[in-house]
């Protein structure tokens, strides 16, 4: 099991069995590492970090860091669509930043989608095709849920 600590700057790495601690990986470069995404198959963690905002994709089995990229300011959630190979990042900036795979550790800026200051919390689902994402109340307009094709 991954568990992201912000306040160490790490991720630990849970056995599930015992409940302890196996190992930890530092996160060097960035702070704030709030959201993830796993991809088992490719072994491949990803965290979205707040200062500087990055997306840095970590090897599973060997807990290198083997990629990164920059990414929209206030991540909060993550998520892997393991079909289409891409992540969508949900910030506080107000936009969700589309990140593209494009082979084994590279990966593109593809697309931003514009939501809402403040709007940093999704749901991914796969099986709609979707990314839901809750925008706030702000100046006199109510709170919202937005939904997101993905394709």
């Amino acid at each position: 099991m991954f568990v992201n600590v912000p306040s160490a700057a790490q991720i630990a790495v849970v056995d599930r069995d015992t409940g302890t601690v196996a190992s930890t990986w530092q996160v060097t470069g960035a702070a704030g590492n709030f959201a993830m995404a796993l991809d088992g198959p490719s072994n491949r963690l990803y965290i979205a970090a707040r200062r500087p905002a990055l997306l840095q994709a970590f090897d599973t089995r060997t807990g290198q860091r083997v990629a990164e990229l920059p990414i929209c300011a206030d991540a909060d959630d993550l998520f892997h669509d393991v079909l289409r190979r891409q992540l969508y990042v949900v910030c506080g900036q107000g936009v969700v930043d589309v990140v593209r795979e494009r082979g084994i550790d590279r990966f593109e800026a593809a697309e931003q989608l514009p939501t809402s200051p403040g709007a940093r919390t999704g749901l991914f689902v796969p099986r709609l095709s979707t990314l839901f994402v809750a925008v706030p109340a702000h100046a006199g307009t109510a709170a919202q849920i937005r939904a997101y094709t993905v394709r």
